[in-house]
């Protein structure tokens, strides 16, 4: 018996056959596999807001695809996807309860997209860290429908194949998804302009200036700050203008002491990785709209700054 697949996305159109044509006798379906490796990684990181469980996924996708019978897979590419994405949700059901048991605020990991601005996919949507957020609040299907659709141009077919559902039901999923992120998030200023708030919000935190910082928010702005109970971080986020603004004062005198910042592109967006004797301690980033900065990210845990540190440190070299 043949496994059929869903029609195949654009992108991946000529692969069965290439893949076919390459393949012999004693293939390992290591072709198959890498050419759609970045796609794999791509999917898992959205679904997961985790660089390191979505390593785990790609691997687990990988065993999978060596102990299946690849003769009678029609579409490789379709195939793999299609696992990731399902290991991805089963995962993603069980997140909650890891979350609840998180010691302070969980925010996604960030990971390096200045080689790869999309991670894998057609678009860059579904990356930057305030989306990713917004991710976690929808159920494991919801978020796979709206990543597949909006950063991977799946049809919905092709999704309503992944996700073993009617297609109308995943026009639903998708429509809810979106929805909610409209509903959740302002319009965000462009990146020029969100570069240029982030370099006068780094300035005014370093100098503890309350007025620059505060003539810099929005009325609502909220600071999050994950340190995963390994360092000294807030535990719950700071919300308001002056709140948020006397917090960030509060610790300029010494967190600001003896670092050095490089600014660069992480989740499709610029951030600034801070360090101290060498050792990165904080990614610092935020999300902006015509109201000015309204979130402020601060990654602290080394665990979640451990990737994007070994990226920076290469391109460095």
């Amino acid at each position: 018996m043949t496994i059929a697949m869903a029609e195949e996305p654009i992108s991946e159109t000529s692969s069965s056959a290439r893949f076919k044509a390459e393949a012999g006798e004693h293939d390992d379906g290591l072709s198959a596999f890498a050419a759609v490796r970045p796609r794999l990684f791509g999917i898992a990181y959205r679904m997961l807001g985790s660089a390191a469980e979505a390593e785990d996924i790609v691997q687990d996708v990988w065993l999978r695809w060596q102990a299946t019978d690849r003769s009678v897979v029609e579409n490789p590419p379709a195939f793999l996807a299609k696992t990731a994405t399902r290991l991805c949700i089963n995962l993603a059901q069980a997140a909650p309860s890891r979350h609840e048991t998180y010691i302070g605020t969980w925010l996604p990991e960030p990971v390096d997209t200045s080689g790869d601005p999309a991670l894998g996919a057609e678009r860059g949507e579904a990356l930057e860290l305030a989306i990713l957020l917004l991710l976690e609040k929808l159920s494991p299907t919801e978020r796979a429908a709206y990543v597949l659709r909006e950063a991977f141009d799946y049809s919905y077919l092709q999704i309503a194949d992944i996700l073993q559902m009617e297609e109308a039901n995943t026009r639903q999923l998708v429509s809810r998804a979106r929805k909610h992120i409209a509903d959740e998030r302002r319009t965000p200023v462009s990146s020029a302009e969100r570069q240029r708030l982030l370099e006068a919000f780094i300035g005014a935190a370093q100098k503890g200036d309350l007025a620059a910082l505060e003539g810099l928010f929005a009325e609502d702005v909220v600071s999050y700050s994950d340190g995963g109970g390994l360092v000294r971080a807030a535990r719950v986020p700071v919300a308001g203008r002056e709140r948020v603004a006397k917090f960030i004062a509060a610790f300029a005198s010494h967190f600001w002491q003896g670092v050095t910042l490089a600014w660069i592109e992480a989740n499709g967006q610029k951030s600034v990785l801070i360090s101290r004797d060498s050792i990165p301690i904080a990614l610092a980033t935020i999300d902006a709209a015509a109201e000015g900065i309204d979130q402020i990210m601060w990654i602290l845990r080394p665990s979640k700054l451990a990737a994007i540190s070994r990226s920076v440190r290469r391109l460095s070299h």
